[in-house]
């Protein structure tokens, strides 16, 4: 199995009341739903909150002993379409998924659920994947809260507070008959700390006792003319109820003095940033000892009117610290205030960067022009050193994203390049995924992505022309997206409509991009969930003709091939290549450890290294242009004579034969060489290096007696 294990951090989840819990925010997560009494939990894997799935799987017997219902989802809508189980029933339960692209993917079942209301509390908790660590488009969730209707919590980075966020997000979903999301930024999930942990609960209904007692409310379903009604309730019973709630509880926090002329209002999840950006400016401490009253929003939205205006009263000007764009609550915030007469700076965008993220340094700058203007005699005189970035870019060469070393991706885009070297260039629709790594160089592979599964759907609008000129387009997958929803909406589209390209699926055995998690065609035996079912299988049951599936994806040539023969065939219709070999990451994970324990144990351990003979290569370089392993590099040329330097296998290599199979394949050079390094060697492996080094010493002797006969 690839899945990484938490065996270890699941023990945690076993503490009781008055012990101490020590971990990471996203595991400080599974804790707190495990305290607030979950019935059920689902959701699908994807930075930042992978592991809070991985972590639930791992604790099936925990889950199981309090009655706790987990469900690996097959996407962010299955996942959202669970939800349902707390409409009509007292059932507390939590779907996870990475935002916003998993949000938009679970946007039906959400609206859905949003709009008829729930009975028992429902947490939808998102990890907010937005900055400069960031692998997907720039956007927040806050528009899809306001959007539905639901209530956005963004917790200070503190463990005490996210679980209690946890727990009250139950509490005020409940108390308002609404979905609330629980927004995990980067930061949070990966901030460690401690907290005081408190017992288990189990739920008072099990998922089991209530679908033994079914219950039915037609108001709940939306459907006319029930669906005019829920938003009138939304704006007139719910949204009130959960500004009662909030208040009540006082889920917003305040730091610094009471009465100032000026203060901080901030989103609760940049709140670690801003006192750090304080502490520079000499105004707060590491323990957030604040010397400017601070308004911090745990709750996002909605908005807590009363708490604003009470907060703005009596300053001069208020600096409103909201990530990103639009400004939602800046003008929310202007709004509310001039609605009460009352005249307070609201002070957002004119000073912060409309986009991007809100940085150490970007606060800092912020607040520094903030104090000038509002509150001169507290700026600092002395600018906090920034680092020099124009003069490292230029000593500093870029590192852009790219295959690991031994990736089982990059030889299908070196077949790919061999193909277009015979045939022309070929539309190439990406998908989300490692392979999406190909629109970089070496290969400039790559015309568009669309979403998660979705390539082969990109493609459908790409029909080849009748005739010899006609080209078809090629649609990359993983496996992930396959089963995410490009069976569907890209395999059987194009069975459907007779598309006529071609759709590479990367099958690694796993969801590699996200973690390694089990899927459907995992060949692992799984004891929770089904495996083993082969996606050319899959495809053929939706009616797939032609389908080829290709064990080793290091073979160039048979994948050349293989795409050669998809993109040429006279067959109409469309052709699908399931490219199989494991996740090269997952795998030395996995092995490495076992082949060092194996060599501490006095074990023959054979290893393969790949290298390159400076006197054979000729110093062209289209390995590396074909392949851009990084452990392909250059060094300087043996032969004086010549002076292009020559290719070089550095010690990162792991052996995959990649870059040996692409010179086969394109006919470049017999420079490549495999060597088996053997720690702890049997009396037999020194026998036969012996044996091969007299032999090879007596040719080389030979040759050498032979070259100088003929020099006279």
């Amino acid at each position: 199995m690839a899945e990484r294990s938490f065996k270890k951090e699941v023990e945690k989840l076993r503490l009781g009341a008055g012990e101490v819990f020590e971990g990471e925010g996203i595991l400080a997560v599974t804790k707190a739903l495990l305290q607030a009494g979950v019935a059920y939990v689902g959701g699908y894997q994807g930075s930042p909150i992978s592991h809070l799935m991985d972590v639930f799987a791992d604790a099936d017997p925990l889950l199981r002993e309090l009655g706790v219902h987990f469900e690996s989802s097959a996407s962010e809508a299955a996942a959202a379409a669970m939800l349902a189980a707390s409409v009509n029933y007292p059932l507390r339960g939590a779907v996870a998924w990475k935002s916003v692209v998993g949000t938009n993917v679970a946007s039906d079942a959400l609206s859905n659920v949003a709009s008829g209301g729930i009975t028992g509390g429902a947490l939808v908790i998102v990890g907010e994947d937005y900055g400069e660590g960031s692998s997907i488009m720039q956007e927040r969730t806050h528009a899809f809260a306001m959007k539905s209707q639901m209530w956005l919590l963004d917790p200070r980075p503190n463990l005490t507070s996210i679980v209690d966020m946890v727990e009250k997000g139950f509490e005020l979903s409940e108390a308002s008959h609404t979905p609330v999301m629980l927004e995990l930024r980067v930061r949070a999930c990966h901030v460690t700390g401690s907290f005081v942990a408190r017992d288990n609960k189990r739920p008072p209904l099990t998922v089991g006792e209530a679908a033994a007692s079914p219950r039915r409310d037609v108001n709940r379903i939306v459907l006319p003319p029930a669906n005019f009604l829920h938003e009138v309730e939304k704006i007139e019973q719910r949204w009130p109820a959960a500004v009662r709630f909030v208040a009540e509880q006082r889920l917003n926090e305040h730091f610094g003095p009471e009465r100032d002329s000026i203060g901080i209002i901030v989103q609760g999840g940049l709140f670690n940033t801003l006192n750090r950006a304080l502490e520079l400016a000499g105004l707060s401490d590491a323990y957030g000892a604040a010397q400017v009253p601070i308004y911090c929003m745990n709750v996002t939205y909605p908005l807590i009117p009363d708490e604003l205006r009470a907060f703005c009263a009596g300053k001069s000007a208020v600096l409103l610290v909201e990530e990103g764009q639009p400004e939602f609550i800046e003008h929310e915030l202007n709004t509310l205030l001039r609605q009460a007469d009352l005249q307070t700076r609201v002070i957002g965008k004119e000073l912060l960067p409309r986009a991007g993220e809100y940085s150490g340094q970007v606060l800092y700058d912020g607040i520094v022009g903030f104090l000038r203007q509002w509150a001169p005699e507290r700026a600092p005189t002395v600018p906090v050193p920034v680092p020099p970035e124009p003069e490292l870019a230029a000593v500093v060469p870029p590192r852009p994203a790219g295959f690991c070393t031994g990736c089982p991706e990059r030889p299908i885009f070196a077949a790919m390049k061999l193909v277009q070297r015979e045939l022309g260039e070929f539309h190439v629709s990406a998908d989300i995924g490692c392979h999406l790594f190909s629109i970089l160089p070496p290969f400039h592979i790559g015309n568009t992505t669309m979403g998660y599964g979705l390539g082969t759907a990109a493609a459908s609008a790409f029909k080849p022309s009748e005739g010899p000129g006609g080209r078809r387009a090629i649609a990359m997958m993983g496996d992930g997206g396959f089963w995410h929803n490009g069976l569907t909406s890209g395999i059987g589209n194009a069975v459907f409509n007779q598309d006529d390209n071609l759709t590479i699926i990367v099958d690694n055995g796993y969801s590699a991009a996200t973690g390694g998690q089990d899927i459907l065609s995992s060949k692992a035996d799984n004891a929770t969930r089904k495996t083993n079912n082969p996606i050319e299988k899959a495809v053929r049951g939706m009616g797939v003709r032609w389908a080829r599936t290709l064990t080793r994806t290091y073979d160039v040539a048979a994948m050349r091939d293989a795409m050669l023969e998809a993109l040429t065939s006279p067959e109409k219709g469309p052709k699908v290549i399931v490219a199989q070999s494991e996740c090269m990451l997952n795998r030395q994970r996995r092995e490495r450890p076992l082949l060092a324990k194996a060599v501490k144990d006095g074990k023959r351990v054979v290893r393969d290294r790949f290298g390159v003979d400076p006197d054979t290569c000729t110093g062209d370089h289209a390995c590396i242009r074909l392949s851009g392993c990084p452990s392909l590099s250059v060094k300087a040329n043996p032969d004086p004579l010549r002076q292009d330097p020559v290719t070089h296998i550095d010690n990162s290599c792991v052996g995959c034969g990649n870059c040996g199979e692409v010179a086969h394949a394109a006919v470049l050079c017999p420079s490549f060489y495999r060597a088996s390094i053997i720690s702890n060697p049997t009396g037999w492996d020194r026998t036969l290096h012996r044996v091969r080094g007299a032999v090879i010493g007596w040719l080389q002797r030979r040759q050498a007696r032979g070259i100088a006969a003929r020099a006279f």
